[in-house]
């Protein structure tokens, strides 16, 4: 399955809009948090299952601020970050992800991305199409791939 891993848009659609035209068909798009107020247009633009979690400058009740589900024999947790303290450490991340079971945690708020497995759980931060703080200051996204076989991932720069 093809997911397609999004954050920190702060209601800016430009961007977003040319990696979905890019990217799909995809499976499942995740926004973890940060649309500020985009969240009915963005299901308006994902002709699939869009998972949207609230992050720090959102403001809408409906926005939950995590989501587990499973997909493709792997257990995902999705949530924006900054309640876990991910811009201190991973710790507290790692910890929620094991009580839900969880080999999969998608994130965002630090606006840079990551992708690597700690603990046996991948750890997938998209970064920001909008204020990304990595060196360089690339716009990025992550494509992940999972099957029964296992997980895939890159992270991508966004024009």
């Amino acid at each position: 399955m093809k997911i397609l891993v999004i954050s920190d848009t702060h209601g800016r659609d430009r961007r977003m809009e040319r990696v979905l035209k890019q990217e799909l068909p995809v499976d499942q798009v995740i926004h973890c948090g940060d649309v500020e107020g985009r969240d009915g247009y963005l299901r308006r633009l994902v002709p699939g299952p869009c998972c949207i979690v609230g992050g720090n400058c959102d403001y809408d009740p409906k926005l939950p601020p995590s989501v587990a589900f499973n997909l493709a024999g792997h257990r995902f947790f999705v949530t924006h970050g900054h309640r876990q303290g991910v811009n201190f450490g991973m710790e507290s991340l790692l910890r929620i992800a094991r009580e839900n079971q969880a080999d999969i945690v998608c994130f965002g708020h630090t606006h840079r991305p990551v992708f690597e497995q700690q603990e046996g759980i991948w750890l997938c931060n998209p970064g920001s199409l909008t204020f990304p703080r990595q060196m360089g200051r690339a716009f990025t996204y992550l494509v992940l791939e999972v099957d029964q076989n296992g997980v895939r991932g890159e992270i991508r720069e966004a024009e």
